[in-house]
């Protein structure tokens, strides 16, 4: 999920709690074709894994994809839908697991360092030379 940049990614343990499934993984998208896509990373990954879904709701809207892998399910909502259904309310009780590789926040960018140009040397003033001019060829008299 972290993959795709889904954002405030949740695993909550609900095997105490419900017989459906042992672990939710929930995670929010800021569009439906970034839901999409979050969604088909994880069926790409766990399938060359050799899990496949066992099964897969929302994939065309893509407002919320829930992909079943029996003991695990993933729910990855458009963030708009994430706060109207708000699992994590729902699911309150279940102990929370915190996510592994979270990205770190957005840190505030350091000022810019200034570059320091190298001395330049100074060149010796010196009078450029002058070709020596020409002179006229000299009328011969007759």
């Amino acid at each position: 999920m972290l993959d795709k940049k889904a954002t405030d990614v949740l695993l909550l343990q609900v095997a105490p709690l419900t017989s459906v499934a042992d672990y939710l993984v929930i995670g929010s998208a800021d569009s439906d074709r970034q839901a999409s896509a979050i969604a088909d990373h994880i069926g790409g990954t766990l399938s060359q894994a050799g899990t496949k879904p066992l099964g897969v709701e929302g994939a065309r809207s893509s407002q919320w994809v829930l992909m079943d892998f029996g003991d695990i399910i993933v729910h990855i909502f458009r963030k708009d839908v994430r706060e109207h259904y708000a699992l994590e309310r729902l699911w309150a009780d279940a102990k929370r697991i915190p996510v592994e590789d979270e990205p770190p926040a957005p840190q505030a960018a350091a000022a810019p360092q200034p570059v320091k140009k190298p001395k330049k040397t100074p060149v010796k003033n010196t009078p450029a030379k002058k070709a020596p001019a020409k002179k006229a060829p000299s009328k011969k008299k007759a």
